[in-house]
Parts: structure tokens; C-alpha cells; sequence
């Protein structure tokens, strides 16, 4: 569908080959992110890590949304958390989804924030998903690589307030990081065996993010080494093929133990879910 949209917008409009997402539509209520997490991929948003609202944000959303047909899919956020710290005060985001649930949209919420509960009532009353992700549950390893985000134990909490109230939740075990977090992979789906879906990628890098990652990791200058044996796709560095397998077989063995279903975000390597994301689980 060509539509002339203002915030709301195609997801990947790139067409990434990797990509394996059903059609939606990307909106961020927030311009950067204040949860600075160290591997982030958006920050080639200029000063990413400065936290900004977006000028007359509800006027555009609901006119981007009056050009929607209903039920159309829209991913919230796909690069700026919509739960920021600020979004306590501000309550920008929770307008946004009242916007959202008055259009009759479907939604998809991603996010490291366990603000997310504050809006359980209405977000059980729309059709609707809540995605949390979730890299490491070493706390002090967890301040290193997300430094501005809530710690894994209350994104856990979160999980399991969401799915008490009956409200499809995914955990984003994203990205697993050689060398640092890939031996938690089992520990982490078994403390959240709850969830309906796991969506699961190994740990791309950018120049900016690798330098980001050396800097607070000198132990992992390995690094420079390991990608290069890698492929380059889309200003991204992957790990080697056969590496990133071996680590996603290890996501594949847990969830099926769990009867949990699975999908890895573009990594090439096939699945069985009904959608990358988790959308499937939307009522």
C-alpha cells in the first residue's frame, strides 16, 4: 500500500533480504533512546543517545492513522524504546496507544522497559502483544551493556504481570553475545518458560557499536577477528555462519523443550513459527 506517512512507516523499507517480518508499520514515539545500550544498531540516528520528543506527536499519529486501513499491524518502537525513563512523566506514549486502540489497529509493543506495566489495562483491551527484551540476567554485565535500561530481573516481572493479566507476551532474547552472554541462553528461556514466542538474533555490529563494545570490553578484541570471518550485510558486520547456527541451534533445543515456539531475526536460518515477531499471537 503507498501511503505519504508522516511517524508511522514502513517497517523495512530497505527490504532486507534477511527480513522475515509480516507487513507492518514502524512508529517511535520517542526520537533516541535514553536506555544507551552500547551495541544498539539506530545510532546512526544522529545524537541517538539524547532522548527527544517529536514536535505535535499526537496530531501526526492521528492523522497517519486515519489513512490506515483497520487492523493494520504497527510495531512500537523498532529503534527508540517507547518507555523511556521520561515516559513516566510525560505519559506520551500510553496517548499514543489510546490513539491507537481508538483506529481499531493491531500492535505490536517492543521494549526493555518494565514502564510497560503501567498500561496493562489498556493495552488488555486492545489487540495486542508486548515484546521485552532481554540480553543477559547478570546484573552487573546488564548495567555495562544497557546502562540506561531497567535491570533483567524487573523485565522479567514484567513478562509475568503481562501474561497474568492474559496479554501475549514475547521475550526478545537479543542479542546473544559471544563471549558474554551466549551460555546464559538456556537460563534465560527457562526464567521466562512462561511466554508464548522467542525471537532470538546474534549480535550484529556496526563500526560505531564494535568500537563501542572494545571500549568497555577490551577482553573482546577477538572481535576484529571473529567478524571478518563474517559477512557484511547492509552496514552490518555478522558473526560466521556456522557460529551464529551452533547459537541459535541452542535457542531451537531449549524452546522446543519447552514447547515454546521460536524465530530468529534476520539471520537466514529457517524456523517454524507462524511470524518472526510474535504478531501471530495477536487476538
Amino acid at each position: 500500500m503507498n501511503l505519504t506517512m508522516d511517524v508511522i512507516k514502513p517497517f523495512d523499507p530497505w527490504k532486507s533480504p534477511l527480513c522475515t517480518c509480516p507487513e507492518k508499520y514502524s512508529l517511535n514515539p520517542y526520537t533516541g533512546c535514553s536506555h544507551c545500550c552500547i551495541y544498539c544498531y539506530s545510532t546512526y540516528i544522529p545524537n541517538f543517545y539524547r532522548l527527544r520528543i517529536k514536535k505535535n506527536l499526537l496530531s501526526r499519529v492521528e492523522k497517519d492513522l486515519s489513512k490506515l486501513p483497520k487492523h493494520a499491524l504497527i510495531s512500537m518502537s523498532n529503534s527508540s524504546d517507547p518507555y523511556p525513563p521520561l515516559e513516566k512523566k510525560l505519559g506520551l506514549t500510553r496517548k499514543v496507544l489510546e490513539l491507537i486502540k481508538e483506529h481499531d489497529m493491531d500492535l505490536m509493543i517492543v521494549t526493555k522497559s518494565d514502564i510497560v506495566t503501567r498500561d496493562i489495562g489498556l493495552i488488555g483491551e486492545m489487540n495486542a502483544a508486548v515484546s521485552i527484551s532481554i540480553t543477559t540476567l547478570d546484573k552487573e554485565l546488564a548495567a555495562k551493556l544497557e546502562p540506561g535500561a531497567p535491570e533483567p530481573t524487573k523485565r522479567i516481572e514484567a513478562l509475568r504481570r503481562l501474561h497474568s493479566e492474559k496479554i501475549p507476551v514475547v521475550l526478545r532474547l537479543d542479542p546473544i553475545i559471544p563471549g558474554k552472554s551466549e551460555g546464559e541462553i538456556e537460563k534465560i528461556i527457562e526464567e521466562c518458560s512462561f511466554v508464548s514466542h522467542v525471537v532470538s538474533s546474534t549480535l550484529k555490529l556496526r563500526f560505531d557499536s564494535l568500537r563501542r563494545m572494545l571500549n568497555t570490553f577490551p577482553e573482546l578484541e577477538h572481535y576484529h577477528k571473529l567478524y571478518k570471518k563474517g559477512e557484511k550485510i547492509q552496514n552490518s558486520f555478522y558473526l560466521p555462519l556456522d557460529l551464529r547456527k551452533q547459537l541459535l541451534e541452542n535457542v531451537r533445543e531449549v524452546c522446543e523443550r519447552y514447547g515454546i515456539g521460536y524465530a530468529f531475526c534476520r539471520e537466514g536460518i529457517d524456523f517454524k513459527a507462524k511470524s518472526c515477531d510474535g504478531s501471530h499471537l495477536i487476538r
